[in-house]
Parts: structure tokens; C-alpha cells; sequence
């Protein structure tokens, strides 16, 4: 007979592992792409990396996403209570996932999402600003950075894990048990 508590912790232990070695790979790529633009385009012109396309630009950011807020005294006070609100929620929002394998997917774009809210964070913490250094040369676009890309691709791949999943989509008050 298998004992279903036991297969619950497991896959509740893969399931948390998982989701601290993928956000902490993010944010450690985020912070090293950040530290590397701040050494080597802070002083400097900005630098082409595909040809019409991508370039890096150094830019501090004190708004929200792209700029927003930023001249506002409060803003960045404000942003940070909603980011670190809305992180809690991401937390609780993975927790409360059924542990069965077609969660997987949702569990994702939630690791992807966690990782650019901390990454930001990170920077809006330890020096008041975030470092942007990517920018579309093809439209007229905000810098950004690798953990603005993490949110919006996970917020991108979160809807469509929704819309692919239909009624089986992950939604945070369904305790599973009607689930597969």
C-alpha cells in the first residue's frame, strides 16, 4: 500500500526546492547583469547588441515598470509595499497549488515572477533606484531590465497556462481534491 502522505511531502519538498533553486538562478542572473552594466555602462556610450534591434543603455529607474511613479516622493515607498504585497501573494499562490504534475506548468511562470519582483527589489533596497540597461532600438520604449523580462514573461506564460488549462486552471481557492 503507498502511503500518500509520504509521496505529498516529497513532491511538496521537489516542488519548494525547485522553486528556491530557480528563483535564486534568476535573481543571480538578474544582479550579475545589473553589477556588469553598472562597472561597464554607467560612464560609458550606450552599446549595440543586435543591430536595430537590442541595445544597453545604463538608467536608473526610481519609478514603478517602465518609469512610472518616478516623480513622486512617495512612489518609491509605495512601490516597494506593493511589490513585497504582491510577492507574498505569489508565495501563498504557489503553496496553495495542487501538488499533481499538470501544475508544473503553473508553477513556472510563478518562479519566473518571484525572481523579477526580488531582483528589483533587491536594487530598490540597496541603492534606492533600479538599474535598467535594456533597450528596444527598433520603438521608442522604456529601459528595462532582466528581471522587468522575468515578470512580464511570466505574467505572459501564467495566462497561458490558464487558457490551455481551461477549466483545470490553477486557481488559488480549489483545494484539488476534484482534480487528477
Amino acid at each position: 500500500m503507498l502511503d500518500k502522505n509520504n509521496d505529498n511531502n516529497k513532491n511538496s519538498f521537489i516542488s519548494w526546492a525547485v522553486f528556491c533553486m530557480g528563483t535564486g538562478t534568476l535573481i543571480f542572473l538578474d544582479q550579475l547583469l545589473k553589477l556588469w552594466s553598472t562597472e561597464n555602462l554607467a560612464d560609458g556610450p550606450p552599446r549595440v547588441l543586435l543591430d536595430g534591434v537590442l541595445g544597453l543603455t545604463y538608467f536608473h529607474n526610481t519609478g514603478a515598470a517602465f518609469g512610472f511613479l518616478a516623480d513622486f516622493s512617495w512612489g518609491r515607498w509605495a512601490i516597494t509595499a506593493l511589490v513585497m504585497a504582491l510577492l507574498a501573494a505569489v508565495i501563498w499562490y504557489y503553496w496553495r497549488l495542487p501538488l499533481y504534475h499538470k501544475m508544473w506548468f503553473a508553477r513556472v511562470p510563478l518562479i519566473f515572477i518571484f525572481a523579477g519582483g526580488i531582483g528589483n527589489l533587491i536594487d530598490r533596497f540597496r541603492l534606492g533606484y533600479v538599474v535598467d540597461m535594456l533597450e528596444f532600438l527598433f520603438i521608442d520604449f522604456a529601459i528595462f531590465n532582466l528581471a522587468d523580462v522575468y515578470v512580464t514573461a511570466g505574467a505572459f506564460m501564467m495566462v497561458a497556462v490558464v487558457i490551455l488549462l481551461g477549466k483545470d486552471a490553477p486557481w488559488p481557492f480549489n483545494d484539488g481534491k476534484d482534480a487528477a
